[in-house]
């Protein structure tokens, strides 16, 4: 990693950019002088041709994280045109909401699909390209449910916890490289997650859980609807970015959020439990 080299000369490519985080991050990097690449599943190459009436400053390829191909085909575009990649931010994800009871294993399987699977597949295509180059950054768009188990979004708390795992050993693996692994861990904000978030076939469906999820998720959505801006993570990124050495874990968002993260591991089980599930209203 080369942090003193300027912003201009490094090539970033960041998943899931066509709203929320991903295309806060592009937005900013890109007004900073970083050559922005964003992903994008409904984009074409071809849309480069018509890039002088472009709204946004950075360049959207398509990319779906959920196909090992359409990975590899833009990683190879991106590498045609600029002949590195210095960034990855793999931002690409959804949740998935209802009881586990009312998941059904293929919606579980759907979403550790995209939010861990698809970072493992960025992740497979670009590092050959980063040990080669001896340099490089992976910075993996996790969340504080990854710390601390979400009621009613027990797969999406999964999803999140696994990809600390693989962060945390990758990083590992890969120092010695030169390339560094960083977490970004949000709590609430107010993107389009909370719009774009899919609930599970049978959550509505005479569940017996229905209220219990109801109240749950209606707190989280107030929280979500009420929360910072995406710009306040894209402003850590750039610190991140301009760092030397970062960190493993970067918690990110309010107060209140962090402090229930940083807690855990000091309040008894019971203790704990009881806070959350008044905090969602379950008790």
């Amino acid at each position: 990693m080369t942090p003193e080299a300027p912003s201009g000369n490094r090539v970033v490519l960041i998943t899931g950019a066509s709203a929320g985080f991903g295309k806060a991050c592009a937005e900013h990097l890109s007004d900073l002088g970083y050559q922005v690449y964003g992903t994008s599943r409904s984009a074409r190459f071809d849309a480069e041709a018509a890039s002088g009436v472009q709204q946004q400053p950075f360049t959207t390829i398509p990319m779906d994280v959920c196909d090992a191909s359409s990975v590899e085909t833009g990683i190879t575009y991106l590498l045609d045109k600029e002949g590195r990649i210095d960034i990855v931010v793999n931002n690409a994800g959804f949740g998935l909401a209802g009881a586990f009871e009312d998941c059904s294993v293929e919606e579980v399987k759907g979403q550790f699909e995209t939010n861990v699977f698809g970072v493992v597949r960025v992740c497979r295509a670009v590092l050959p390209h980063m040990r080669r180059q001896k340099s490089g950054v992976i910075v993996i768009v996790g969340s504080l449910a990854g710390l601390l188990g979400i009621p009613f979004q027990s797969a999406y708390s999964a999803s999140k916890f696994a990809l600390e795992g693989f962060a945390e050993a990758l990083r590992m693996e890969v120092k010695p490289f030169g390339i560094q692994v960083v977490l970004l861990e949000p709590g609430d904000f107010k993107t389009d997650f909370t719009r774009n978030r899919v609930f599970a076939e049978q959550a509505g469906k005479n569940s017996v859980y229905q209220d219990a999820a109801k109240r749950a998720l209606g707190t989280m959505e107030h929280a979500e609807r009420n929360g910072p801006p995406p710009a306040e993570l894209a402003h850590l990124l750039e610190k991140i970015l301009r760092h030397p050495s970062p960190n493993l874990r970067y918690p990110v968002g309010k107060l209140s959020d962090r402090f229930a993260a940083a807690v855990k591991d000091f309040l008894p089980q019971k203790v704990y439990e009881w806070l959350v599930m008044k905090a969602y209203k379950l008790n």
